[in-house]
């Protein structure tokens, strides 16, 4: 029988997180499906590389997102008519700095080879086959301002055979924006809506009316304004939008429009600026830093129980080094009988040689205690012990008095209460309860403030951390560190040593 496979050295494992292999090779994989090419080798070094203006090699867009640069934009905005679809592509173009797509623009396109047999449609006021629309489009995103700044597409896809024809094409939106209100609304926006023919600004007569004079002389109403022809489009938008969303459901999201137009915008920028859960192989590597009785140790507990990942506290693991008289616990162990710290050095070598045990591999690990300033961050990344996940939390100095100055210990049983909220059970156990010293008021003032001496340094040098606020009900936290365990972090930039 062959013998079970080692994990990977965490340098490797680290490595492969930190730039997103799995996501590479995903990319690289659907390309080559969509495209079916001859020679897919060269397919893919032609996908990888291609020469940007200034000659130099553009990376293409799912290894930017490897590189941890901005990942240029590839969003499509939907929605019925008079949602406010041009508002929001033409916001996000300006904020984004990408490039607008839609039906008017596409046609204004001469240099295009399809835009002229387009027209000729429109002239003669016949539907432009789908086929023609997504040929179209793909012919304009592969110029290289699309390739480039990213592109916003809008209002297109119409139906599903749209969808899949842009699909089939390679087409593939990172983030799907549909816009919904009611119909009696959008039906009272459309009369009042007017249109800027020369910044194809869209206004309106009661929401959106512009200040410059010259701009509202110029303002003309567009076609189609008829109440029934709007309650057409809107009919034929509900039969088709179903099939539209069954294609996007992954991607995409639904924001009402029937609300001020700031906070559209402002939940359309958060949506399209995130990054979507991945589905590569994830190892949790969680690092918990706070000030003491901020509830580190319950938390880790928690995770450790649900997800089985490797409970591990910086204290007692010195502590079990000692009383299994390992090597490097003989030479730890007279500091801790002395009460002194123990060496940097001496932590991390303990640290490295656990969080690298199997089980730590394979399972994942959650970690406090260490490191408590940045020098001891800066010993752990050179051990490659790099996590994947840091929280600080954040608590107020009156609760971490109240939570520690409070608490005592059964010297018989080990159990630990708090003389308010968990009070000994009977008067027999009460009377035997001892406090730590550690405990005490003046301990704890000195221990506090070394941690908040050294913590503005460690937050920077964890740039992606998690910030907690602590001081909640203990069920509320970990539903946060939870939710947080699966939401995908930009790439982090490890800086170098």
């Amino acid at each position: 029988m062959n013998a079970p496979a080692r994990p990977w050295p965490p340098p490797l494992g680290a490595y492969a997180e930190e730039r997103e292999l799995f996501q590479l090779l995903q990319n690289m994989l659907e390309e080559l499906l969509i495209h079916k090419p001859d020679d897919p080798i060269q397919y893919m070094i032609n996908h990888l590389k291609q020469n940007n203006d200034d000659g130099k090699c553009f990376i293409s867009l799912g290894y930017q997102e490897l590189k941890g640069f901005w990942v240029t934009p590839r969003i499509c905005v939907l929605g019925p008519a008079a949602s406010g679809k041009t508002t929001v592509a033409m916001w996000l173009c300006k904020r984004l700095d990408a490039i607008r797509i839609s039906q008017e623009t596409l046609l204004l396109k001469e240099e295009l080879t399809l835009t002229k047999e387009a027209k000729a449609y429109k002239e003669r006021k016949q539907k432009i086959p789908n086929v023609l629309w997504a040929n179209l489009i793909q012919e304009r995103l592969s110029n290289v301002d699309c390739i480039k700044q990213g592109w916003i597409l809008e209002g297109f896809p119409e139906n599903q055979e749209q969808a899949w024809m842009l699909q089939s094409s390679g087409i593939i939106p990172r983030h799907v924006v549909v816009l919904y209100a009611p119909d009696i609304v959008l039906i009272e926006r459309n009369s009042g809506k007017r249109l800027d023919p020369f910044t194809e600004e869209v206004y309106h007569t009661t929401f959106d009316w512009p200040s410059d004079p010259l701009v509202q002389q110029r303002l003309v109403k567009p076609e189609d304004l008829s109440e029934q022809e709007v309650s057409k489009k809107l009919l034929e938008y509900h039969r088709n939008f179903p099939g539209v969303f069954q294609l996007y459901q992954k991607v995409l999201k639904s924001i009402n429009a029937d609300q001020p137009s700031v906070d559209v915008l402002s939940q359309v920028l958060t949506y399209v600026q995130t990054r979507h859960r991945s589905v590569a192989p994830f190892t949790p590597r969680i690092l918990f830093c706070g000030p003491p009785g901020s509830g580190k140790s319950l938390q880790a507990a928690l995770i450790a129980q649900k997800y089985s990942v490797v409970n591990i506290c910086c204290g007692q693991l010195l502590k079990e080094a000692v009383a299994e008289e390992t090597k490097l616990g003989e030479l730890v162990k007279p500091y801790i009988d002395n009460g002194y710290p123990v060496p940097d050095t001496l932590v991390t070598k303990i640290l490295a040689e656990r969080l690298n045990a199997l089980d730590c591999m394979t399972n994942g690990w959650v970690l406090y205690g260490f490191p408590r300033d940045i020098e001891q961050g800066e010993q752990l990344q050179k051990s490659h012990i790099m996590p994947n996940r840091v929280f600080f939390f954040n608590l107020p100095y009156e609760s971490i008095m109240e939570r520690l100055s409070q608490r005592r210990t059964d010297p018989v049983t080990g159990e630990r209460y708090h003389t308010t909220f968990r009070p000994a059970p009977t008067p027999k156990i009460q009377a035997r309860l001892r406090q730590n010293p550690r405990d005490k008021e003046e301990n704890i003032k000195k221990r506090v403030e070394a941690y908040y001496r050294n913590v503005k340094e460690l937050e920077d040098f964890y740039e992606d951390a998690f910030y907690v606020n602590a001081d909640q009900d203990p069920h509320v936290i970990f539903e946060f560190i939870e939710s947080c365990l699966i939401k995908p972090l930009p790439c982090k930039k490890f800086k170098s040593l």
